[in-house]
Parts: C-alpha cells; structure tokens; sequence
C-alpha cells in the first residue's frame, strides 16, 4: 500500500505576523504537521499543492522549511499564485523536484511507492489565476505516455469549476487544453490541487479532482451568483490519498484538531437496563 499526506494553502507569514490581519497561519500549519505526524501508519510523502507561503517572503519560506523539516518523509512542492515560481526555487531548492529544471516554472514527476506523482507548476507573476502552459503540456504528454502507473496530478489551481463564483475566475484558464492531455490516460487516477479553501470533489476530463481544504482558514461556503469573497475558520482539514491493487486510489479527508472520542459502538454492551430484566 501507498499513503500520500496532500495539505494546501498553508500562506505561511513571517514569524509573529497574521494572515488577513486574524488567521494565525503558522500556529495552523504548527498544528497540522503535528497532526501528520500523529498518524500511524506514518504516510509515505506529503504534497503541498500551493501556497505555501502568503507574500513570497523569504521569511515566510523560512518557517516552512523549518516547519517542513519535522517530517520524517519526503515533502514534494509546488508553488501557488500566493507563492511565486522563482521564490520557491531560490528558498525551497533542497526540496525534491523543485530544482529539476534551473530556469521556467517548477514541474516533475516522483515515484512514490506504487503511484505516480506528476507535479505542474500554475503559477502566473502578478496574477491570481493560473496557466499549465504549453511546455508543461507537452512533457505531461510524454510523461503520461511513458508508463501506466497509477498517477496523480497535483496543481494549485483547480481545472474544475467550484460553483464558488468569485475563486472560479481566478482559476485555471487553460484547464481545456490539460483536458485534452489527460483524458485519454486511464492510469491518471486523480488530480489533486487547492487553491479554493475547502473540501471540494469534482469531475475533470473523465477523473476525479479532490480538492483540499487548507490548514488555515477556509473560504465561506457561498453558492449564490457573484457571491462575496470571505472566509472563516472552519475546521482545518487535509487529505491522504490510499492506494492499493486492490482499492485503487482512495481519499480520505483527517482533521487537524482532536475531537472527543474514540468511544466503542457497544460501550453499553452487558448493561441491563430497567425493564430488560425479564
């Protein structure tokens, strides 16, 4: 088996500051990786689709390399529009895959245990939206081509639309193309990405696309045309990704927090209660 960690959107500040002026997003992030290795069995990697920091301060790259450190695992990144594709080449270059290419954006293929993790870089400078691009597309399209492992495809920015008006227009603006590329693939088993602040799942180019909450705040729940662009701070959450010969590709959302519990189903088990006696 195959247990890959996907956590997103941890817009990491320098020390001592806030997020949005409220959002303590290192203590979430703190949180989150405590909770990660909490887990038994231990995953085999972790994928950070994205905005692993808020401004593309070399400070903030800081935290999340010391942060990132902590983990006994292989951490693979790429960057977000909150990121920038040259910061996180020049702060995070020590990171698998992140220094595979010296100049243009940040793409790479891992394998990990018994899947493929195909990594696209999204990021578009000074803007909110992302592009695949058309060099990304066609070493997708030899990567795709040149074995049928199961594979997952991480990115920032979705290629599904969420329904959520004001984050689906900044979105992928090339996610027909990306279509084109993948549909055919029948090994490609998800795409993962984030972005959107919350748990979405979707349906892209004949797959699944599990989109992940981020380990901070989350973006308000607003179906309603040109809804506003707010959030909150419901429960952070992140995603592991199990992968058997015999499930396939299975999604899982964790919780960071602990919750009351566990408690057993038959805790009343061999109690006799009144009017049971007879």
């Amino acid at each position: 088996m195959t247990l890959i960690a996907h956590m997103t959107d941890l817009h990491l500040r320098p020390r001592g500051l806030a997020c949005y002026r409220v959002s303590d997003t290192n203590m979430f992030a703190e949180r989150a990786i405590r909770s990660l290795l909490a887990l038994n069995p231990r995953p085999d990697a972790l994928v950070v689709t994205g905005d692993l920091t808020d401004r593309s301060d070399p400070r903030e790259y800081a935290v999340g390399r010391e942060l990132l450190s902590r983990l006994d695992m292989p951490v693979y990144l790429l960057p977000g529009n909150h990121d920038s594709t040259e910061g996180m080449r020049r702060e995070m270059s020590d990171f698998p895959g992140v220094s595979e290419n010296k100049t243009g954006k940040i793409y790479y293929a891992a394998d990990i245990g018994s899947v493929q993790l195909i990594a696209l870089d999204t990021f578009l400078p000074g803007k909110p939206e992302g592009e695949v691009g058309a060099e990304q597309l066609a070493w997708l399209d030899i990567k795709l081509r040149e074995s049928n492992k199961p594979t997952l495809i991480a990115l920032h920015h979705p290629p599904a639309l969420s329904g959520i008006t004001h984050m689906d227009n900044m979105g992928l603006i090339d996610a027909d193309a990306l279509a084109e590329v993948v549909a055919p693939c029948h090994h490609v088993e998800r795409f993962i990405c984030g972005h959107l602040h919350r748990p979405i799942i979707a349906s892209f180019a004949g797959k699944v696309m599990t989109l992940a909450p981020s380990t901070g705040h989350q973006v308000v729940l607003d179906l309603t045309e040109n809804g506003p662009a707010l959030f909150n701070f419901e429960p952070a959450a992140y995603f592991l990704h199990f992968h058997s010969e015999v499930t396939g590709v299975v999604s899982h959302m964790a919780y960071v927090e602990n919750y009351p519990g566990p408690y057993n189903f038959f805790a009343d088990e061999g109690v006799v209660w009144p009017g049971d006696e007879a």
